[in-house]
């Protein structure tokens, strides 16, 4: 029986990082619940097994229903009638299936009926479901915005909405709008507050809304009356019992078709306030998008794995010229580079994973109690590297979902562009990923500042510092000599002083501190499974170093007066 998890050695390689110990040991309290819950673990151990089994049921739902039933939801999606929304058959046995194994709420605490899972067996899960089908990750994943309720929402609110995330309702985050992408400060949907009824009402429209007709919304909106920036953002919950809202079209979109896309319109909707007003974009939306970055990073790794499985299998079936054409030179090239971008992609995935489960519950916990000194400086480490991560991983990620969906069409040749080929699915599902939740654009925007202050290059330094087996010195050499080049260029752009002329290399340097990091995580993942994990190690790091060697010189050679090569000349259209 076919089993995405165990099929895939390097999950376990992840989950049994020596980080999880300290992860779970906060995630469980010291395993305070093991008396209150059946299921709660006892020690560590318990806890790990827990994780190993439940991932094990991930795998078998999604080899067994998910990805059987992928294309047939590529073809049939949903359909809205009279402003619902109706998922395709299939798509409605994914969610039946996976909530038949209670893996609703997954990361949500046990008094709500979660499984409290640290977010690293969650982003396994992730990972598997997208590898099955990118489009069900997106409604699937969304339950996340159960978290944004627990952190903000009132006590009242969370007993009512976080169990029934638990028991299968669906959510959506509404934050987009006709007006207001990228640029969610710009945003109108208009709240208002019925002092009478002590009741708030939400008018306008949303767009570009991932699973628009859930049971339960997190909605941003203006709740200021005359203001237009982000001070008069606030975010509200909407639940889908209480009607106001209906489905004006599903987006007629090029992938990941499974997943209704909605405008909504929202007439004296009812909702409830989350947390405090003005707050919405300047802190929940931030802490919302942040997770949401992270599942992308998951679903870029998803897809890369099934793109490289893809063409993998392709390329050993395939005969011309008399022999495979795994055989052929090209072919096995871009098949390793494939490989090492999937692997390079998931190592980054499980590091900022690590990051995020410890400083979000070390945050938990600081609002059950005072933190303890060295535990507010562990926050506040682990918090800045998660933040530093999260934008770079989901840059890097997601462009190589799209470089391994397009290297698995090149490898099946006029076959991939044919409709009877997964890959040419893929191929469409793995584009918007570096488009949502911010575009790779974006990510450099918040990335650049990790390059500036020195974040990066300081983990660097600290990955210099772990010891390798005498076999992988070489390696460790070629990261450091990419690190030097790096670190000057860093050194160049910023002693320019000109804003532009860092924003116009931001890319090259997120982009050679990807290369370092990723380089250095594959680097010490092979020093613990070199079977496993050299051979990507040595591709990843030599193609890294060719891109920071290309990106360094580039910065070297422009200076502030050739920025002005590449600025449009206008005249030329007009």
């Amino acid at each position: 029986m076919a089993n995405f998890y165990t099929d895939t050695p390097q999950f376990r390689h992840y989950l049994h990082h020596p980080l999880m110990k300290r992860i779970v040991e906060l995630k469980e309290r010291n395993y305070a619940e093991k008396e209150k819950y059946d299921y709660a673990p006892m020690d560590f151990e318990d806890a790990m097994d827990s994780y190993d089994k439940v991932l094990e049921v991930v795998g078998e739902i999604c080899a067994d229903i998910i990805e059987p039933n992928a294309e047939e939801v590529d073809q049939n999606g949903p359909t809205v009638e009279n402003g619902r929304v109706t998922y395709a058959a299939p798509t409605q046995q994914n969610l039946d299936a996976l909530n038949k194994a209670e893996l609703m709420g997954m990361g949500l605490k046990r008094r709500f009926g979660g499984l409290n899972f640290p977010m690293v067996p969650y982003m396994m899960s992730a990972d598997i479901v997208s590898r099955a089908d990118a489009s069900f990750q997106n409604i699937w994943m969304l339950q996340d915005c159960g978290e944004t309720i627990y952190e903000f929402a009132d006590e009242e609110q969370k007993e009512r909405f976080l169990p029934r995330i638990v028991q299968g309702e669906t959510m959506s985050m509404d934050l987009t709008e006709p007006d207001a992408g990228s640029d969610l400060q710009a945003v109108m949907l208009k709240a208002t507050y019925n002092e009478e009824e002590k009741q708030w009402y939400l008018n306008g429209v949303k767009r570009f809304i991932t699973n628009g007709d859930a049971d339960i919304h997190l909605v941003l909106a203006r709740s200021e009356e005359g203001t237009k920036d982000a001070r008069g953002l606030s975010m509200f919950i909407y639940d889908k019992r209480n009607g106001g809202v209906n489905v004006r079209r599903i987006e007629n979109k090029m992938g990941i078709k499974g997943a209704p896309t909605c405008e909504l319109v929202f007439k004296n909707a009812k909702a409830e306030l989350v947390g405090t007003r003005r707050m919405g974009l300047i802190k929940y939306v931030m802490s919302l998008m942040n997770g949401a970055r992270l599942g992308i990073i998951a679903q870029s790794v998803g897809l890369c794995e099934a793109a490289v499985r893809e063409a993998y299998s392709y390329a050993l079936e395939r005969r011309q010229f008399g022999k495979p054409i795994i055989e052929f030179p090209p072919v096995y090239e871009m098949l390793a580079n494939m490989r090492a971008r999937t692997d390079a992609a998931r190592t980054m995935l499980y590091e900022t994973s690590r990051f995020v489960d410890i400083y979000k519950t070390l945050e938990d916990i600081g609002r059950e109690r005072k933190l303890l000194p060295e535990e507010r400086d562990e926050m506040k480490r682990y918090s800045r590297l998660a933040d530093a991560f999260t934008p770079l991983g989901k840059a890097m990620s997601s462009e190589y979902a799209n470089q391994n969906a397009y290297d698995a069409i090149q490898v099946h040749g006029g076959s991939g562009y044919m409709k009877d080929y997964k890959c040419e699915r893929l191929y469409r599902d793995a584009r918007i990923t570096n488009i949502y939740e911010g575009t790779t654009q974006l990510q450099v925007v918040a990335a650049i500042r990790h390059v500036t202050t020195g974040t990066y290059l300081q983990r660097i330094k600290e990955y210099e510092a772990m010891p390798v087996a005498p076999e992988l010195e070489q390696l460790k050499r070629v990261l450091k000599q990419m690190a030097e080049m790096y670190e000057k260029s860093v050194e160049l752009v910023i002693s320019q002083k000109n804003e532009d002329y860092l924003d116009f290399h931001a890319r090259r340097l997120v982009e050679c501190a990807g290369h370092l990091v990723m380089g250095h995580l594959l680097l010490q993942d092979a020093n613990k499974d070199a079977a496993l994990f050299r051979h990507s190690a040595e591709v990843y790091i030599h193609y890294g170093e060719v891109e920071v060697l290309k990106n360094c010189n580039f910065i070297t050679r422009s200076g502030i007066e050739e920025m002005a090569y590449y600025k449009p000349d206008l005249s030329v259209i007009e």
